[in-house]
């Protein structure tokens, strides 16, 4: 398989690359509004793969590993998609795996939903975050078939919702036990091979006062000021995480890979009135130092050390989101035969780690797939008002994984 026969052939799906990547992003796939997304890729993958619908249902709200960060979602008569190009059967499985489910469109953000390519340039909500990685897998099967080469292994794509609320459409998947001998968990990353990923908790953390009129202070107690106490105290928790999570290779380039964010806060309804409740809600990192588990236990243990006697017994800690880490050795033959393939195709293969969370940790430690995030596009844009893709890194990135699926899986 030559490379230049690759580039050729997936030069040659650019239209239809193009045309479905539009098609996707004209769809406002929210999460729990997915369908008419999962249709539009059942359809176009159809086209160059064997599609199954896997149907999803309300018990996935009671495993430990569910994430509830948006109230109310349902399940039943929703599904993911799994594909598959059969191989010869005499070689190693690759899955890929990447989410058709998008963020809200940002304040300002210019026809999100009605993408108008220019000089190659694709805009949109949902550009790389993650519909340009759906296009990107369906280019690699497009331009197999137009090779007319058949691999040795299977090639698999988990394309599934719910990613940006906290992976329950992966965790579906992994529910199901799929076996292959590596993933590749399709993520904007700027075409770099990311071995080592980031975990998170999403938190809520809910203050009860004692309500009352502005001109009865000493009757009254504040939960908003209650809420910023917790702030405090896990901003200086945080300090003393990070501190202890030095000295995990990868992760050390960056000076702060796993931040804490508060995104959220609700509270009072009068100026001059002390609210009787505040809410918190935001996002803490952590690295392989620790688990999901003991850092939600540390983070409780440090409010209760450090609140004020009132806090102490006035505080609810709730966890919406809980993802550990995945470290992946940079030597192991997935990320190191990915680099090698990404650089004889032109890329730079470099090996690095995420400082965002995502599916990537189900595969690797849970199924036992070791698993890598790599794909066109940039973090830097997603989720924002200039959110794009370029249609020559997705090509890039489809040359190096059809040049590293040769290798992988074999040929028949």
């Amino acid at each position: 398989m030559r490379l230049d026969d690759v580039r050729a052939a997936v030069r040659e799906t650019r239209a239809d690359t193009e045309r479905f990547l539009c098609e996707l992003i004209r769809l406002p796939s929210l999460p729990g509004e997915e369908a008419a997304a999962v249709d539009c890729a059942a359809d176009w993958f159809s086209r160059v793969a064997a599609v199954e619908r896997i149907p999803l249902c309300d018990d996935l709200r009671n495993d430990e590993d569910y994430s509830d960060p948006v109230p109310g979602l349902h399940y039943e008569g929703r599904s993911n998609l799994r594909v598959r190009a059969a191989g010869a059967g005499a070689g190693r499985s690759l899955l890929f795996n990447t989410h058709l489910d998008v963020v809200p469109a940002s304040d300002g953000q210019e026809r999100p939903f009605d993408p108008q390519p220019v000089d190659g340039v694709v805009p949109g909500r949902g550009a790389c975050d993650a519909k340009g990685q759906a296009a990107t897998i369906y280019t690699v099967l497009a331009a197999l078939g137009r090779l007319n080469l058949k691999l040795g292994g299977d090639l698999l794509a988990h394309l599934v919702v719910e990613e940006e609320v906290g992976g329950n459409g992966t965790l579906a998947m992994a529910r199901r036990g799929e076996k292959a001998d590596a993933c590749v968990v399709m993520e904007p990353t700027d075409l770099r091979i990311l071995s080592s990923v980031r975990g998170a908790v999403w938190f809520r953390v809910t203050c009860t006062g004692k309500p009352g009129h502005s001109g009865r202070a000493g009757d009254t107690v504040s939960a908003l000021k209650m809420a910023i106490q917790v702030i405090d105290i896990l901003e200086r928790f945080h300090a003393r995480l990070l501190a202890a999570s030095r000295g995990i290779p990868l992760f050390d380039q960056y000076p702060n890979p796993m931040p804490i964010t508060f995104g959220k806060l609700h509270a009072g309804n009068w100026p001059a009135s002390a609210p009787a409740r505040a809410v918190i809600e935001g996002v803490l990192g952590l690295l392989p130092n620790k688990t999901r588990f003991q850092v939600m236990d540390e983070m409780r243990q440090a409010i209760l050390a450090e609140a004020d006697g009132w806090l102490k017994d006035h505080f609810q800690l709730d966890f919406m989101y809980r993802h550990d880490s995945h470290v992946l050795d940079p030597a192991h033959p997935l990320p190191a035969g990915l680099a090698a393939s990404c650089r004889e195709a032109g890329l730079a293969g470099e090996i690095g780690a995420m400082t965002a969370s995502c599916d990537s940790w189900l595969y690797n430690n849970q199924l036992g797939i070791p698993a890598v995030v790599f794909g066109p596009g940039s973090l830097s844009v997603a989720h924002s008002r200039e959110e794009h893709i370029r249609l020559d890194d997705i090509e890039r990135a489809a040359v190096s994984l059809i040049h590293f699926a040769g290798n992988w899986c074999g040929r028949a």
